[in-house]
């Protein structure tokens, strides 16, 4: 069973911010702290009662629903296991040599052992450890002025704290970025996250068909949905221009064909193409075409995306509320490697305070949502990166 380890400290300071030494902030990776299994209310917890699933997809009556949080199993007298990969809305399955595996409930089995049931407190041989990390602390008065997040909250503290992350993750992490549309219909964002990508911060990309679609439409015709992205002036027949981008990319093949052609010569796509960066577009009722890389079956898109989520350390979402949702939906709050526990960390962007808000009403004990124009956040990350 892996072990507590301690903190990892990140220590930054922006080149050339003018800070003194006194102003350093430094990031800090929580410690986790196991279950004492000791405890009386542990120590006389019964084996977790494992039933046989009679049917493919089909758990058993009495089946116990995972979450984000770390979750132990004491598959025999003694012995607790952590399910490596929790995520919500799973079931955990007992395979050989007593090895535990989460499981969506497509994915189940006929025959396979099957935890049941639906105490958390160890009393059913299961125990959610939803306090396995200690965070700093924040006192808080019963009444206090701008107690919620808003877009009058301060985020200074929070970009500071990402810029650390982000420093530490680019060599030691996987960062997946989850965008919506927003980020193309400007071309200093658009530019701006290519540079992330340069930089080493992108090191996966979830997206719907639109992101692509736009940011294609900027390479080809400087436009995102018909608009300069830069001047915002609308193009002559600019209804067309994202359908005639659709369009093009079709008769291609490919958008990876159309970058090697040089028929698309810059933007998001052209960068994680070009440094082949995996990326998932993952299909819509809504779509136009769609582009030929869009996956156009629910399952076979959740399939791939959860792939790659299993990887992540750090998610960050932009301004898409619905893929923010399903992605924070499909990860842990925790990453186990080797002996070490460490947090997931989840950023959400988003200039609606309801959208922000959603991520962390889910439980998650590290998303944070910041908010503000996403096109201004990515401009201000990759400035703050860059010491600039």
């Amino acid at each position: 069973m892996p072990t507590p380890a301690a903190a990892s400290r990140v220590y930054f300071i922006p080149a050339g911010s003018g800070r003194r030494e006194r102003d350093l902030m430094d990031f800090v990776f929580p410690d986790y702290s196991p279950p004492d299994f000791t405890c009386p209310q542990l120590s006389g917890a019964p084996v977790v009662l494992l039933k046989e699933a009679k049917q493919r997809g089909v758990a058993p009556e009495g089946y116990h629903a995972t979450s984000i949080f770390p979750e132990y199993f004491q598959v025999k007298k003694g012995v607790w296991r952590l399910a490596h990969e929790s995520r919500m809305d799973c079931v955990a399955t007992l395979g050989k040599g007593r090895a535990l595996a989460v499981k969506e409930f497509r994915r189940i089995e006929a025959g396979e052992l099957v935890a049941c049931g639906r105490s958390e407190n160890g009393q059913d041989g299961i125990f959610v450890h939803p306090a396995g990390f200690r965070f700093p602390e924040q006192a808080q008065e019963k009444f206090a002025f701008r107690a919620r997040l808003t877009r009058e909250t301060s985020f200074s503290t929070d970009y500071d704290e990402l810029y650390g992350l982000l420093r530490h993750e680019r060599e030691h992490g996987f960062v997946l970025w989850v965008l919506g549309p927003a980020v193309v219909f400007d071309r200093d964002a658009r530019d701006a996250f290519v540079s992330l990508i340069e930089g080493g911060y992108v090191h996966a990309l979830h997206a719907g068909n639109a992101l692509a679609v736009h940011d294609i439409e900027a390479s080809l015709f400087g436009t995102a949905l018909g608009q300069d992205i830069y001047s915002k002036k609308s193009a002559p027949f600019g209804h067309y221009k994202h359908l005639d981008a659709i369009n093009r990319i079709r008769g291609l093949g490919s958008i990876d064909k159309a970058v090697r052609l040089g028929i698309v010569e810059n933007g998001i796509m052209k960068a994680v193409l070009t440094r082949r960066i995996p990326f998932i577009l993952a299909g819509s009722i809504r779509d136009d075409g769609p582009l030929p890389e869009v996956v156009a079956d629910v399952y076979k898109a959740q399939d791939k995306m959860r792939g790659l989520s299993r990887r992540a350390t750090t998610v960050i979402a932009l301004a898409t509320q619905l893929h923010a949702i399903a992605i924070g939906n499909m990860l842990p709050s925790y990453r186990v490697s080797g002996a070490r526990i460490r947090p997931v960390y989840f950023y959400s962007v988003d200039m609606s305070e309801f959208a922000a808000s959603k991520l962390a009403d889910r439980g998650s004990l590290t998303a944070r949502p910041i908010l503000t124009n996403v096109q201004d956040f990515v401009v201000t990350l990759m400035r703050g990166l860059k010491g600039g």
